[in-house]
């Protein structure tokens, strides 16, 4: 039975060299990247909005509900572009 190409030898140019950690980290980052995109945004509008509430001095925390939820709406918005656009 003949035996096919391995791993290495079905890797694209730019990936000659690269161990096989390194080849999946390579592939993985953008997919990490949307991940941490979607995390800081979240984080970044809620911190803004805990700000607001306590500059302004509201007694309901409506600027922290706003500002999680348009982070939420923002950060998944860009995590599915990015994930979603991948894919083609």
């Amino acid at each position: 039975m003949a035996k096919g190409p391995d791993d290495r030898e079905r890797r694209s140019p730019e990936d000659q060299g690269l161990s096989n950690l390194a080849e999946s980290y390579r592939k993985a980052s953008p997919y990490m990247a949307a991940s941490t995109g979607l995390v800081a945004s979240v984080g970044l509008f809620t911190w803004v909005g805990i700000w607001l509430d306590r500059k302004v001095g509201t007694q309901v925390p409506w600027f922290t509900i706003l500002g999680a939820v348009l982070g939420m709406t923002g950060g998944f918005i860009s995590f599915f572009k990015t994930v979603l656009g991948k894919r083609k």
